[in-house]
C-alpha cells in the first residue's frame, strides 16, 4: 500500500505545517506539501502528504476525509501515480509541419486562394 497521500479542497490558509500537525496525529509525517501556483504564490488548494506507516496513512484517511476545515469539506485519499505523458509537456514537440492543413492558403484559411 502506498503512503502517499491526497488532500483537496483546502481552504488557501492552509501551509505544510499546519498541514504536518494535523497529520502527524495520525503516525509519523515524511512530507507535508501544499501545492503553490508558480505566478500568484497562492495555494492552488490541494496537497500532498506522505506517511511513515501505510497503517499511519489509512489511519489518517479514515479520521480526515470530509472533515470541514475552514468551511470546506476537505477530501483525503491515496494519492494515485502520475499518468505517463502528463506534465508540463516539455518532452513533447511541437511543430507546424506535422499538423495537416497548416499553412498560408490551405483549406480557405489564410486567404491568397479563391479570389
Amino acid at each position: 500500500m502506498s503512503t502517499k497521500i491526497y488532500v483537496g479542497n483546502l481552504p488557501y490558509s492552509v501551509t505544510d505545517s499546519s498541514l504536518k500537525s494535523n497529520f502527524a496525529e495520525f503516525g509519523s509525517v515524511t512530507s507535508a506539501k501544499v501545492m503553490i501556483d508558480r505566478d500568484s504564490g497562492q495555494s492552488k488548494g490541494f496537497a500532498f502528504v506522505e506517511m511513515a506507516s501505510a497503517d499511519a496513512c489509512q489511519a489518517a484517511i479514515t479520521a480526515l476525509n470530509g472533515v470541514s476545515v475552514d468551511g470546506r469539506s476537505i477530501v483525503v485519499n491515496l494519492a494515485k501515480p502520475r499518468e505517463e505523458g502528463r506534465g508540463s509537456g516539455g518532452n513533447r514537440e511541437f511543430r507546424a509541419s506535422s499538423r495537416p492543413n497548416v499553412g498560408y492558403g490551405n483549406d480557405g484559411y489564410g486567404g491568397g486562394t479563391g479570389y
